[in-house]
């Protein structure tokens, strides 16, 4: 399929547009010299409406368009629980954990660590983090995004992946955070509006012309994937294989409810770099709140986005509605139906002008992501690596280049590694079940530093250490553990085995570094008070009328 003459001028000026605005907003004033503070932190500048669109920009991605609407296809709207779960989050760490991050003044995670903890700790966690953002975010990101440039446009796979990393580069890596989170209101734009139009389009192809009708027939076509809560053997689902399996392990019942699914969430939204550095950029933390609210309503829209469309496409599947539909949608190489081909391909059904709209918003969101994730590795590497080991007395300009050169550097290694994902049916879950690998030591060492006094640098050291081992220990012995389930013990184990060292080693006294609480520190405005409030009612809404 070739993009028709006005969808490669939409397209095209897309493209433009971002570039053209990274590089203006990276402009300093004449005389000033670009600092780590503004080059990391975007100048401690950012008002609520742009820490809000960046956190979403930065967070929806490929693996939320091809990924979760894939998860969509195979396992329905249970999978939604990612996003409005998120909401909640976003209200906890917002009351709970930002007010911390903004007193302390931090630019990095693991710097936050150094201040609570210890140097050891920081650079464990640090050389965790950078491994994850870029064996497992940037590498599954440049796959997806290719992907859906070979399903959409017959790109060839490489092609995609050096073509979107040289994108996201081109103004990222100049300009820093700054360039990146003002070009992400823009690209949350596009991210919405394209969205929805891929989305109405497909309930227009479901209900024979009619969007409203298409809905109401999704629910009685398929109603097991409008179940919100599934049950063991419930479900089963493409294993990528040519066989099938029980959708319970990547959804595990109520464990997403009052279980894992909360470990993975907190870690993401609250002690996740390319996340929180945002909120760390805002103006104030009043601002810095009200942006996580403006987030958490955008969380609540988005399976309407990135959901709908997979059950929709699964539908069109089931009932052989397009066989030239089910014919893009079947892997050329395996000749099986293919769950996260189901957006891509969703969106070749778009009429002139909107295929354009809708290829530029899952480019967006795939180049914002990029750019987010590769800056955030490079404040990492620059604040926390570089700064400790190698230039101590690195000046502002050599931080800023170090910077650069590192952001490059893994662009580089995660375009070499992204082809290795192919084999994979839904991308997503590889996603959240690599990645939570880390996230129980990531929640235990940050719940417990910012919650209880007595925690040891050793107990944290443990906790980070152990959690990798852990999990994958579980996941030999107990295959057949649901991942979120086997985050929830190995975070127990972690809690259990660092409550005891620190009771050990600090015969009951508070450790030196402890962070001092009090109520005035979680105090929040009136408006927060009332997003917060209509966001918990939303979602509680959703879940009674889903279950």
């Amino acid at each position: 399929m070739l993009l028709e003459p006005l969808d490669l001028v939409v397209f095209v000026g897309y493209c433009l547009l971002i570039i053209g605005m990274g590089i203006f907003v990276s402009q300093e004033k004449k005389g000033h010299e670009k600092n780590s503070s503004d080059y990391f932190l975007a100048s401690k500048a950012l008002p609520w409406w742009a820490v809000g669109a960046s956190l979403i920009a930065s967070n929806i991605s490929a693996e939320q368009f091809i990924g979760m609407s894939g998860s969509g296809f195979a396992l329905g709207l249970a999978i939604s629980t990612y996003e409005w779960m998120a909401a909640a989050t976003l209200l906890v760490v917002a009351i709970f954990f930002l007010p911390v991050y903004i007193k302390k003044g931090i630019y990095t995670m693991p710097g936050f660590l150094l201040d609570r903890y210890d140097s050891r700790v920081r650079t464990t966690m640090a050389i965790f983090w950078l491994l994850l953002y870029v064996f497992v975010n940037l590498t599954s990101v440049l796959y997806l995004g290719a992907l859906s440039l070979n399903t959409i446009l017959n790109v060839p796979l490489t092609y995609g992946i050096v073509g979107l990393a040289l994108f996201a580069m081109i103004y990222s890596i100049y300009g820093g955070l700054k360039a990146v989170a003002w070009t992400d209101v823009v690209q949350v734009v596009f991210l919405i509006c394209g969205g929805l139009a891929t989305t109405y389009i497909a309930l227009q192809m479901v209900g024979g012309g009619d969007a409203w009708e298409g809905l109401g027939l999704l629910r009685k076509e398929v109603p097991g994937h409008f179940s919100m809560i599934l049950s063991k053997g419930e479900m089963m689902i493409p294993d990528g294989q040519g066989g099938t399996r029980d959708a319970y392990l990547d959804l595990p019942g109520l464990s997403v409810l009052v279980g894992g699914m909360w470990i993975t969430n907190l870690s993401y939204w609250g002690f996740n770099q390319y996340i929180t550095q945002r909120a760390l950029a805002a103006k104030s933390l009043d601002e810095a709140q009200k942006g996580m609210i403006f987030a958490g309503f955008l969380k609540l829209l988005m399976p309407l986005i990135v959901v709908i469309p997979g059950i929709a496409a699964w539908v069109i599947v089931k009932d052989g509605i397009d066989q030239s539909f089910i014919q893009s949608m079947t892997d050329p190489t395996t000749g099986l139906v293919k769950s996260d081909r189901a957006y891509p391909t969703l969106l070749q059904l778009l009429p002139v002008g909107l295929k354009g709209l809708a290829f530029a918003a899952l480019t967006a969101a795939i180049v914002s992501s990029l750019a987010s994730m590769a800056n955030s590795t490079s404040t990492i590497f620059t604040m926390d690596i570089y700064k400790k080991y190698f230039g101590r007395n690195a000046s502002e300009k050599e931080q800023v280049r170090v910077g650069r050169i590192t952001a490059a550097v893994a662009f580089v290694i995660a375009a070499v590694v992204a082809p290795a994902l192919g084999q994979l049916d839904q991308a997503f879950q590889f996603i959240q079940e690599y990645t939570g690998f880390i996230s129980p030591g990531v929640f235990a060492i940050f719940f417990f530093g910012v919650f209880w006094k007595k925690t040891t640098s050793n107990a944290a050291l443990v906790g980070a250490a152990l959690s990798i081992p852990l999990s994958v220990l579980l996941k030999v012995i107990f295959p057949e553990l649901p991942f979120i389930d086997r985050m929830g013990v190995v975070f127990l184990i972690l809690a259990a085995l660092m409550i005891s060292i620190s009771l050990y080693e600090g015969k009951g006294k508070d450790h030196p570094n402890a962070i001092e609480i009090n109520r005035e520190l979680f105090k929040t405005s009136t408006s927060f008070k009332v997003g917060a409030f209509i966001i918990s009612g939303i979602i509680a809404a959703l879940y009674i009328v889903f279950w």
